[in-house]
């Protein structure tokens, strides 16, 4: 008898004598989640009652609150340097996120305590370590209600959707604003988990479907984890958990809100999710979402399943899926990455499939209320319907990447995001003049009101190509790595989650130097009296643009604009790209 076997017995058999670790849920009747302290309680009763369970922290909230993690494995090994030598794969299960979602908390618990009670699921560890994160949202949890979320049958109380910050750490993947998610980044840095599942409970639509899903099938990922997923992991994924009494369908979104009638669609989900941030990082990542209306328990059954069945999978296809993520991650970290267009954005097109809809019969009728259109389903009338499924995405936007873009050091807040999403570069030792490809910005547009935090910007790029003075402690980023796909989206304007797009350049659209308009009156006109070419266009503008020919602050900035005094710098972005690979040659590094 080996060791860890004659382990498993003695735990086993402690676990039978001392306690059945019932969980909070369980006691309540499945109505009732616990609470922090009793969450945080439960986990290190977990670790206590059995050798293969460790239990860790991997951060603090705002409000001072211990980031919870428990490590499941059958060896006893609890580090990522550990787990990587085994060759053991990494799937990391997350709840919480959104604090008011409890299902996978529940459903997490169960699954741990039955793995190391059942011998039978013990052999779902042979070739996989689990990472669970009970609640990922921790100040957000202990925001608890009965009136958290209005549309969720369940549980009694409940967390808030967002953190003690207001932020929504399910926005924040990319620009990682909340110390939760910088925490976080850490954390996937650290193990850089194999399979990512992020447990949810959905809004929207009412239909017979207890639990749906998402994960990337429309190009993020490397074609051959798309297969993998297409292929090995989503076909038997589906018949287990309709053996289970849960039949699976992809997210439900409706091409017209709430009328199932009019077919549904997907999209590529942008780096701002969990599933699209991971996807950019070469893993698959599973976004699980419940349906709100479902009881609690049902619901909690269904996360269990699909957290089971992926396990089974990814212990049957660990070597599989392992190596598959290890050509990804070669190819992304290779120079032939960079000689196509790189994606940054989808659009669906107008090709579907016709699918079934397992839904309600409903009718729509006009509010005397609201006088919006009222849609009232029929939950006891359950209804298949055949519907359009709008699911094939296309290339949208695209850029041709460089050898490596550089950052002058000036950019601390950018440089500490690119430090937690463990993007390798190097400072340069000393100032150096560079010839470098970038952007002007014109017609920047911010977003009316905060989202997230901030005021997201919309700007038209102009390419340009100059030379440039980085000084010592600049940060080049080459891009032959495997976050490669990262850099371009933190780095390219376009992207969907760019740090342009979340405002960490906002400063740059800033005039800070000005003229008095009665030295620019006279200035202007011996700019006029000196140079034709600027004559003919002044009289274009004035006879083309009613609004700027009627005002004099406009007029006397247009002047100024072309004038020596400029500040050159306005509306540059100061990223720069490296296409030609012997300029990095001769730099000198700290």
């Amino acid at each position: 008898m080996t060791r860890l076997l004659l382990l498993f017995l003695i735990s086993t058999a402690l676990l039978a004598k001392e306690t059945d670790l019932i969980t909070h849920y369980e006691q309540s009747g499945y109505k009732e989640t616990p609470r922090y302290d009793e969450t945080i309680a439960y986990a290190k009763k977990l670790a206590q009652a059995s050798p293969f369970i460790h239990y860790s922290t991997f951060g603090k909230s705002p409000q001072g609150r211990d980031l919870p993690l428990l490590i499941v494995n059958k060896d006893g090994r609890f580090t990522p340097q550990e787990v990587r030598r085994s060759e053991q794969l990494v799937y990391l299960i997350q709840a919480c996120i959104h604090a008011g979602e409890s299902d996978g908390k529940e459903a997490g618990f169960l699954l741990l305590r039955d793995l190391i009670r059942k011998p039978a699921l013990f052999k779902l560890l042979d070739h996989v370590t689990i990472l669970f994160i009970p609640i990922f949202n921790v100040d957000g949890h202990e925001r608890f209600s009965a009136y958290s979320r209005a549309n969720q049958n369940g549980p009694e109380e409940m967390g808030w959707r967002t953190t003690a910050q207001n932020l929504n750490l399910n926005r924040d993947h990319l620009k990682a604003d909340a110390p939760e998610m910088q925490a976080w980044l850490r954390l996937f840095h650290q193990w850089l988990p194999d399979f990512l599942a992020d447990c949810h409970v959905t809004n929207g639509a009412d239909y017979q479907y207890v639990i749906t899903y998402k994960i990337d099938q429309h190009g993020i990922m490397d074609q051959g984890l798309i297969d993998w997923v297409e292929q090995d992991y989503l076909p038997p994924l589906r018949q287990s958990m309709a053996a289970d009494g849960f039949p699976l369908i992809e997210y439900v979104t409706f091409r017209k809100h709430h009328d199932m009638e009019s077919g549904m669609t997907t999209w590529a989900a942008p780096p701002r999710f969990s599933d699209g941030y991971s996807a950019l990082q070469n893993r698959p990542g599973l976004l699980i979402e419940t349906h709100m209306f479902k009881d609690y328990r049902s619901r909690v059954n269904a996360t269990y399943a699909i957290l089971k069945h992926s396990l089974v999978l990814l212990n049957n296809q660990h070597q599989n899926l392992k190596a598959k993520i290890a050509r990804a991650d070669q190819f992304t970290a290779g120079s032939a990455f960079r000689e196509q267009p790189y994606t940054l954005t989808y659009r669906y097109t107008d090709q579907y499939d016709m699918i079934d809809f397992l839904g309600y019969e409903y009718e729509v009728v006009k509010s005397d209320l609201s006088g919006g259109d009222w849609y009232r389903y029929f939950t006891d009338r359950p209804k298949t319907y055949q519907i359009p499924f709008y699911r094939y995405m296309e290339a949208d936007e695209q850029v041709d990447l460089p050898q490596a873009y550089i950052i002058p050091p000036q950019w601390t807040e950018m440089i500490a995001r690119i430090k937690d999403h463990g993007i390798a570069f190097k400072e340069l030792a000393e100032p150096v003049t560079l010839e470098v490809d970038s952007y002007v910005f014109s017609n920047p547009r911010w977003s009316a009101t905060p989202y997230e935090g901030r005021h997201t910007l919309r700007v038209e790029t102009r390419p340009i190509r100059e030379r440039r003075i980085f000084p010592a402690g600049s940060i080049v980023i080459p891009i032959e790595q495997r976050a490669a796909k990262v850099i371009a989206h933190i780095l390219e304007p376009k992207g969907p989650d760019s740090f342009v797009h979340w405002g960490f350049f906002n400063s740059i659209f800033e005039q800070k130097e000005y003229v008095e308009s009665y030295v620019m009156e006279e200035r202007a006109r011996l700019m006029l009296a000196g140079d034709k070419q600027l004559r003919e266009e002044f009289e274009t503008k004035l006879s083309t643009d009613s609004s700027f020919a009627q005002s004099p602050r406009a007029i006397l900035n247009w002047f100024y604009k072309r004038s020596p005094y400029w500040d050159e710098e306005k509306d540059k972005y100061p990223v720069g790209k490296l296409t030609d690979r012997s300029r990095l040659d001769g730099l000198k590094y700290k």
